[in-house]
């Protein structure tokens, strides 16, 4: 198995895509740079954890891209509140960041019967 075969990894990969996509004109660089960056941290705290191939290690990953899914949920809610992300997609963010938690703690909870 490959951190790519993980559902979880395939769909915060596709949200951290489509943020880049949505915010990719915004001018306030300060606001895009930190939510870009915090979707961005989730895939690649994952791989990391993956790719270290010590089980406690990965949990420690995934803790981390947890902790960095309620960051994008926070940005995210800030967003649709200032205007920078339209209610619609807001809506479909928070929803994902909240199943992408879940799907997360998950996996942490899986991974922890292992030590």
């Amino acid at each position: 198995m490959r951190f790519e075969d993980l559902e979880v990894w395939q769909r915060v990969m596709r949200l951290s895509s489509d943020i880049y996509i949505a915010l990719n004109s915004l001018r306030d660089f300060g606001f895009r740079d930190q939510i870009t960056r915090s979707g961005l941290s989730i895939p690649s705290n994952i791989a990391e954890g993956f790719e270290r191939g010590s089980n406690k290690e990965f949990i420690r990953f995934l803790y981390y891209a947890k902790g960095s899914c309620g960051e994008l949920r926070s940005q995210t809610y800030i967003g649709i509140e200032i205007g920078y992300v339209d209610k619609n997609t807001g809506a479909l963010w928070l929803e994902e960041t909240e199943q992408l938690s879940s799907m997360l703690g998950g996996l942490i909870k899986a991974r922890a019967g292992f030590d």
